[in-house]
């Protein structure tokens, strides 16, 4: 402890997901914090995507030969070191300077896909610009503007990407009460604003490197559809309008005439969702309820997994996000029948504490975990990970 009865540890060695969330809190002003760290109305989900998660108990098992543990897979016919992706997340340029950069190449260094969001601070040519040779996955949302949607696609296939996420559960935007308490969205009193700007004076590093060092008004891939945008309230209100409640299964025929990659579909928690998309032709899907920010009191991921699984079989592959806070989390998710992994908080927490050494820390310490978590349960191999590693629930 300092002085001034800081503990001061965290600054010098952070050794987990957790603690760069830590750090992650105390660098960004609340609303920053809060819009990454929250999720929608009392939070249930939220908590229950990592409560769930770590009720799971692995089995220990000795006396195997674990002297060498493979990591790599393959996700849609295309290698990675480890079967972690780094999800899409909105607006991350508002936590550190040129954030998705950042954390593509933390990502392309270890040799896992990064996914460009189309609400990115930084555009998918400049993102692609950054990693030469191994592309971005894009994410898309259906927008009430299909030609837009459809310049987007066009713009991602011309610097290389291949695979586009398309998230389908905001049809309409669930209420994140974090948000509207601390001002970022809704009306603003104008104590609140002064609460605001005092919140934003005791972050000068922010104010220095990112608000203003930053750029992060630039909404790289809606600058065209925002053009007159100078704040995050103008370019919100865009987003919300564009949000179309009418999208079917039908408009995934109208992405498939747009995109020549693969299409994976982001938000699938129901067993005959899942089913509907393999029938409609998606590539893979992704069991994900938005990480607790759409509708709250829905499934956490990993309760969800398993039905979702057992309704596809291996017509399709299967991704899940949602409360991964480890390597041991990763290790459950295979074991329950995930293909691969993919994170977001994680490395928002990360990139926001130490820009892009702090997202290859992320990794590293995710893909430590993983191997420890394979050595102690008798696992050499990812693609041998079955719920016998699991203990009954």
């Amino acid at each position: 402890m300092n002085l001034l009865g800081r503990d001061r540890s965290l600054d010098l060695a952070p050794a987990s997901v957790h603690d760069y969330r830590e750090l992650a809190r105390r660098r960004l002003p609340r609303q920053m914090f809060d819009y990454i760290d929250g999720g929608a109305y009392a939070e249930a989900t939220l908590g229950a995507n990592v409560e769930d998660l770590a009720a799971i108990g692995l089995r220990q098992r000795v006396l195997r030969d674990v002297s060498e543990r493979r990591l790599t897979t393959t996700v849609l016919g295309q290698e990675l070191s480890m079967p972690v992706i780094l999800a899409p997340v909105g607006l991350a340029g508002m936590f550190a300077p040129r954030a998705e950069v950042l954390a593509a190449r933390a990502a392309s260094a270890a040799g896992v896909p990064f996914c460009e969001s189309t609400v990115s601070i930084c555009s998918v040519e400049e993102v692609a610009a950054a990693v030469p040779g191994t592309p971005p996955w894009f994410q898309l949302y259906v927008m009430r503007d299909r030609s837009y949607a459809e310049d987007l696609m066009a713009r991602a296939q011309a610097v290389g990407c291949t695979t586009l996420v398309l998230t389908v559960d905001l049809a309409v935007v669930g209420a994140r009460y974090r948000d509207t308490r601390n001002g970022l969205v809704g009306e603003v009193s104008p104590g609140g604003m002064a609460q605001r700007a005092i919140d934003i004076a005791r972050h000068p590093r922010w104010v220095r490197e990112v608000a203003i060092g930053g750029k992060p008004l630039t909404f790289g891939n809606l600058e065209k559809a925002v053009p007159g945008a100078s704040t995050p309230d103008e370019f919100r209100a865009w987003v919300d309008s564009q949000f179309d409640p009418s999208v079917t299964w039908d408009d995934l025929a109208w992405v498939r005439e747009h995109w020549s990659g693969d299409v994976v579909l982001k938000g699938i928690l129901d067993p005959e969702d899942a089913r509907r998309a393999a029938d409609a032709g998606a590539d893979a899907i992704v069991v994900s309820n938005h990480g607790g920010r759409q509708l709250d009191a829905v499934p956490s991921s990993v309760a969800a997994l398993p039905g979702v699984v057992e309704a596809v079989g291996d017509r399709i592959e299967v991704l899940v996000d949602g409360g991964v806070r480890s390597g041991l989390d990763v290790l459950k998710l295979l074991a329950l029948g995930a293909r691969a992994t993919l994170v977001g908080r994680p490395w928002a927490w990360a990139v926001a504490a130490r820009g892009e050494a702090g997202v290859a820390h992320v990794l590293e310490v995710v893909r430590d975990e993983l191997l420890v978590a394979m050595g102690l349960t008798g696992v050499t191999d990812v693609a041998d990970c079955t719920p016998e590693v699991l203990l009954e629930r």
